[in-house]
């Protein structure tokens, strides 16, 4: 199975989210660079960073060291923490929309719709099983597909292999998480504030792209209150 991918462009992100019964008192919002004078224009709070970047060799390398080195050494994780797998081909972009939305329900006033009973209903289940859910969500699959078309370049066929991967980064219970559904687990990055977020996330972000520095296909979006 798999999707059309969304691009990251954040009118097309707010329209799906917006669909989902996310209030318009909030936004997704282009982070157009990581110096701290442009990190100053960014509307507070941010609630969540999304990454779209170059999957690669060096990606997958990471991926598995990392991996490896946190099944043996162990990690703090927040019970509180909603983490989902991602089981979709070209899902990654509404799994990262979805983890930054379920993980700041305290915040975030979600209207009666398909996202709020997909998380009322799947709070119980594993991450395996909240990634099978999602597959199975026609609400939220038409939702997708509709929007994965609006964006500014001509959609791919599905089947095609796009290498692109969309993750979020949200702040809970005291510590910064990176939420990717094609890794095992949550990766705590460690201690964060809601009101540091925006640059303790992008200290992690820079460290992608430092594994790639050659490549400047690394896209940052923030989810933020409509200023």
């Amino acid at each position: 199975m798999a999707w059309l991918p969304l691009e990251s462009n954040p009118d097309v992100m707010n329209k799906f989210l917006y669909n989902l019964g996310v209030p318009n008192k909030w936004q997704i919002v282009d982070v157009y660079g990581l110096d701290p004078d442009l990190l100053a224009v960014v509307p507070r709070p941010v609630l969540a960073l999304l990454l779209l970047f170059p999957t690669s060799e060096k990606y997958e390398q990471h991926r598995a060291a990392q991996e490896a080195e946190i099944k043996e050494k162990g990690q703090k994780v927040s019970p509180n923490v909603f983490y989902m797998k991602q089981l979709v081909q070209n899902a990654c972009g509404t799994v990262a929309l979805i983890h930054s939305v379920a993980n700041n329900t305290d915040k975030i006033n979600l209207g009666d719709g398909m996202l709020k009973q997909f998380l009322d209903d799947s709070q119980p289940l594993s991450p395996e099983e909240r990634g099978e859910m999602l597959q199975k969500n026609e609400g939220v699959i038409d939702a997708h597909k509709v929007l994965a078309q609006e964006g500014q370049t001509e959609a791919p066929d599905p089947s095609e292999p796009v290498n692109f991967h969309f993750i979020a980064f949200v702040c809970k219970d005291g510590n910064l998480y990176e939420l990717d559904g094609r890794k095992s687990f949550p990766i705590n990055h460690g201690p964060t504030f809601p009101e540091s977020i925006l640059e303790d996330g992008v200290r992690v972000i820079r460290e992608y792209m430092s594994r790639d520095p050659d490549d400047i296909r690394f896209t940052v979006t923030a989810l933020t209150a409509v200023e």
